[in-house]
């Protein structure tokens, strides 16, 4: 199952719903910042708290699920049809630009970011899987648990996901990353 396109879901419905994290989240009988890590694909729900999302939501869990397995042999996105993705707001103001939303079961999940000037207040976060990305634009450090590695463009980096890191442009012109996530198997 395609478990980005899950938690995009899950965060579009709340927000065509008008509803808050937190509303979402006592109907649901969850944590303000459980659905939040839900909804910026960090965790993955159990299905019991899936199925208290859904009727949260006012869908039966077949509906949130329904065509997450669908997997068409190749999808043609074109450059206009990018998702623009906000993750960790307000604690992080990298912007990811989703380049295979529309194929919903994929074992990687490819995206650009855009790394601002002078981003530095995010957390270093750890996430399922493993991470492969290059500096296409700019300077960036790679803090990886207690190592930085400072990359400029053309450098890659393949890493384990669950490791707290994170990206950190200390330069003054922005900087953009190719990352393409990868599920464990």
């Amino acid at each position: 199952m395609n478990l980005v396109a899950l938690a995009q879901r899950i965060g579009r419905l709340r927000k065509e719903r008008r509803l808050t994290l937190q509303q979402v989240a006592d109907a649901a009988g969850l944590t303000r910042s459980m659905l939040s890590k839900i909804e910026n694909f960090r965790i993955t729900p159990s299905l019991p708290a899936l199925g208290s999302i859904a009727a949260a939501l006012g869908v039966t869990t077949a509906e949130l699920l329904d065509g997450l397995d669908d997997k068409p042999d190749v999808v043609v996105l074109r450059e206009n049809e990018r998702m623009l993705i906000q993750r960790d707001y307000p604690q992080s103001n990298l912007v990811y630009q989703a380049l295979a939303h529309t194929r919903p079961q994929k074992l990687m999940e490819p995206f650009i970011v855009e790394v601002p000037a002078g981003d530095m207040n995010r957390d270093r976060l750890p996430h399922e899987g493993e991470e492969f990305f290059i500096v296409l634009q700019g300077k960036i450090d790679y803090e990886y648990n207690d190592e930085i590695f400072h990359l400029q463009e053309g450098d890659a980096v393949y890493a384990d996901g669950n490791i707290k890191h994170r990206l950190v442009n200390t330069g003054t012109l922005p900087a953009r990353v190719l990352i393409i996530f990868a599920r464990q198997q």
